[in-house]
């Protein structure tokens, strides 16, 4: 992966629970194809529009993944700064509110996918509600992973989809990197996806 494609993997694991999933997973789709022309035109534009605040870490990051593939540097600029992100909203839970049945066709598929692959240390769920109550549970599959994130990314999402997830949540974590409030409450509300997997547990601060 080129750092363009690493800092573009991270910026979007950044946006996740503040860009909408049917445009985040399409985004990493995108990524995962190395189509970051297309991201340099859209992501910034989308972002506009959806008035969403970054940090000065993630502003960083968007002009290291989009400048050399032909974002508009005036655009870049037009997006609003922030401090900080401390809460998207949403809140955690390990096992669907909505739904009870622990054997389902998800879990069996993306073990046939990820079983055996060394780059894999870790596969967790959660199902995330907004905090308003409205709208149905989400399930989001936590992956950690050593090398190839934006590529298992997609990889995951496709198959998510063709599961019948249209809208897959995927967050495929880099080990020992930084994790943002939406990643760390999505990890302390989940429990193991494929339990054979060698035991792994992510150190998070306060845990």
């Amino acid at each position: 992966m080129t750092d363009s494609a690493a800092s573009c993997h991270e910026l979007l694991l950044r946006l996740a629970g503040r860009l909408p999933d049917r445009q985040l997973w399409r985004f990493r789709d995108w990524l995962a194809a190395g189509a970051l022309d297309a991201l340099a035109r859209t992501l910034p534009l989308t972002m506009l529009r959806d008035r969403l605040g970054i940090t000065d870490q993630e502003s960083v990051l968007l002009r290291a993944a989009l400048l050399d593939a032909g974002a508009d540097l005036g655009m870049l600029n037009s997006l609003p700064w922030v401090d900080e992100i401390a809460d998207v909203g949403y809140t955690f839970t390990p096992e669907s509110p909505e739904w009870a049945n622990k054997g389902d066709s998800v879990a069996v598929v993306l073990g046939a996918v990820l079983g055996g692959r060394p780059e894999v240390l870790d596969v967790r769920e959660s199902w995330r509600r907004h905090r308003s109550g409205q709208g149905p549970a989400i399930r989001v599959v936590l992956v950690t992973a050593t090398a190839d994130h934006a590529r298992l990314t997609g990889e995951l999402q496709r198959v998510l989809r063709a599961l019948g997830s249209y809208e897959p949540c995927v967050e495929v974590l880099p080990d020992g990197g930084e994790l943002t409030p939406y990643h760390e409450a999505a990890l302390a509300a989940s429990q193991p996806l494929l339990p054979g997997l060698p035991t792994y547990r992510r150190q998070l601060i306060g845990r």
